[in-house]
């Protein structure tokens, strides 16, 4: 794909919001699928460590800058990227773009409770969305074949991974062809936050990329040192990248 950018040898899509959703909707109409992943901060520091995290994420066909941190990463080390494209609210974008088009979508992820609650509230917010089917997120890997050919059968056009990682990106690098799914995109703890379980951090929280602080004062025992380790981590690797730049492996797109 033209245009990419290199950053911590990781190829990202120089895309805006809109772009990105022009791109979901063209992919669902031309009927060919598209595999979307994001990055944050934590999650590039996390995929230095998870080899099969960062394949996963590498073969996807977009790879999108979630965090402002990794904008900001991105001028800094001249690999510029436009804006950041979050996953929660491009979940969003799509799910009101299917409501107007009549585009059928899946849930998958979460606990039962909370993905029932999060159900509910989506059709609140999205009456005429077309909700093919949902399963919660608890299945081990001998159930993961049987789960994506139940998401083909249901004839999802859009399906949504509410799981976290690196759980959802190695589902959908061994599944998401399988599941026939047009648009398949990961969008994390969204569920959680849909269903009101979570909050998240108000506007001019995200804008100074100050969410994982607000996520860690939520949860200070479970995300406090975990946040302020990868942020140290991520510091230093954009230090490092400075001095002397990764080289980039640019794998084939698992969907084409």
């Amino acid at each position: 794909m033209s245009g990419r950018r290199t950053l911590f040898g990781v190829e990202l899509d120089p895309l805006t919001m809109d772009e990105t959703v022009q791109r979901c909707l063209a992919a669902v109409r031309d009927g060919r699928q598209l595999e979307i992943g994001v990055v944050n901060a934590a999650k590039l520091v996390n995929m230095r460590r998870n080899d099969q995290l960062a394949k996963a994420v590498a073969g996807c066909d977009l790879v999108l800058a979630d965090g402002q941190a990794v904008v900001w990463a991105g001028r800094v080390l001249r690999a510029p990227l436009p804006e950041r494209v979050a996953g929660i609210d491009l979940f969003l974008r799509l799910l009101a773009e299917a409501e107007t088009s009549g585009i059928p979508v899946y849930f998958l992820g979460a606990r039962q409770d909370v993905l029932e609650r999060m159900l509910l509230r989506v059709a609140d917010r999205f009456p005429g969305l077309k909700v093919a089917g949902s399963r919660n997120g608890y299945f081990d890997g001998l159930e993961q074949e049987a789960i994506a050919d139940g998401i083909a059968r249901s004839g999802a056009q859009m399906l949504f991974l509410g799981m976290t990682s690196p759980k959802k990106e190695i589902f959908t690098a061994a599944h998401g062809a399988r599941t026939g799914a047009r648009v398949v995109h990961g969008v994390g703890g969204s569920f959680d936050i849909l269903a009101g379980v979570t909050k998240r951090a108000p506007v001019s929280w995200q804008r100074w990329g100050l969410e994982w602080l607000y996520r860690a004062l939520q949860e200070p025992r479970r995300l406090g040192r975990r946040y302020l380790t990868t942020n140290v981590s991520f510091l230093l690797m954009t230090a490092r990248e400075l001095i002397r730049p990764t080289p980039s492996a640019v794998p084939a797109n698992r969907s084409h």
